[in-house]
């Protein structure tokens, strides 16, 4: 889904006033002062670029896992194979933005060699918004994609059929240009876990009918999803083409899962994350400027595209959110106005105090 586009009203917070309090809750509840900072900016990111379902909206989980024991706090990836240019780790139940960027940084390190690195992470915890990673690679000229599965969590239906069987299963590129960077962020599902379950909190009706209820009927109800028998999300391309979404569903599975070696054929171990991290350099293929030049032209025939009846025109994927984290950078960040109520008891219990609106 597009993020959404924030910062129409409500308070207004400053980013990097956001980030301390997201550490400092962090910090309290067990994780060292690297894996809070790191954890704490990815959340942020995620809001600044307006997927406010996967910003700071996840902090209470996070912070209960902690203090359930769910999440690790403290250790380091064990390192189950290395070839220089492929790697698998085991996450040890570490959090997944803490993972997911260490194994970025390796990746654009060692792509400057072989031209290509692959990290895969299994047992990793989640990890937040796939495209807050991105712009990190674009900004050194590199292309990234990201993409995870949930071994633990089943949510879509296979086209056709009423039982959950993956996850949403997205994936991020990143794709530098000479301006702004592309940046994709697309889950194989016509909406994602955590915005079905926010409009089922705020009993509301989706925009679309992208759930089935438990007889396989298309529904905007998100209550359908929840129901005993549970529903079920349609995968991408919805009724019509959704065998489509489902089959790339079942690529991000082989991806993550399959060349991890961990995923739905093992036990349960909770909510979590398998992962897939690769960084292609340019300068090993046919270059930067080659690169570039085409990206360049492709982003300004996107933009150049005239609109039509009834829409806006076309958008430069990732533009939109750019333009959301400028705006909230300079004016302030506006969160969900579900957000700091959810962290308000989590901030009393561990002392840590609020943030100042503007």
């Amino acid at each position: 889904m597009a993020p959404n586009e924030t910062g129409g009203s409500g308070n207004r917070y400053d980013a990097a006033a956001l980030t301390g309090f997201a550490e400092a809750l962090l910090r309290a509840a067990g994780l060292s002062t690297d894996m809070a900072g790191t954890v704490a900016s990815v959340l942020v990111e995620g809001d600044l670029l307006g997927h406010d379902t996967h910003g700071l909206a996840l902090l209470p989980g996070y912070l209960d896992e902690l203090s359930k024991g769910s999440m690790a706090c403290e250790g380091e990836a064990e390192i189950l194979s290395d070839t220089g240019p492929a790697a698998t780790w085991d996450g040890k139940r570490l959090p997944g933005p803490w993972l997911v960027s260490a194994a970025l940084q390796q990746c654009m390190s060692r792509a400057e060699t072989y031209g290509t690195a692959t990290v895969v992470i299994r047992r990793s915890h989640h990890i937040a918004c796939l495209a807050a990673y991105l712009k990190t690679a674009t900004d050194r000229g590199c292309v990234a994609l990201i993409a995870s599965s949930d071994p633990s969590v089943e949510s879509v239906a296979p086209f056709g059929g009423t039982r959950r069987l993956i996850t949403p299963n997205p994936l991020a590129a990143g794709l530098p240009t000479t301006g702004d960077p592309v940046l994709l962020d697309i889950s194989m599902s016509t909406t994602t876990n955590g915005m079905v379950a926010r409009a089922f909190r705020e009993n509301r009706r989706l925009p679309h009918p992208w759930v089935l209820d438990e007889e396989g009927r298309a529904t905007d109800d998100p209550a359908a999803f929840f129901a005993d028998p549970p529903g079920s999300i349609l995968p991408l391309g919805g009724e019509e083409l959704g065998y489509k979404g489902f089959g790339l569903g079942v690529l991000i599975e082989a991806l993550t899962a399959g060349l991890t070696g961990h995923g739905r054929a093992d036990d349960k171990e909770g909510w979590g994350a398998t992962v897939f991290v690769q960084v292609l350099d340019p300068r090993r293929f046919g270059g930067t400027g080659a690169f570039r030049r085409q990206m360049d032209f492709r982003a300004a025939a996107i933009a150049g595209t005239p609109a039509a009846a009834g829409h806006r025109g076309p958008r430069v994927p990732g533009h939109q959110g750019l333009r959301n984290r400028a705006r909230q950078l300079r004016d302030g960040l506006v969160l969900h106005p579900a957000i700091l109520p959810a962290l308000a008891p989590w901030a009393a219990r561990l002392q840590v105090p609020h943030p100042e609106a503007f």
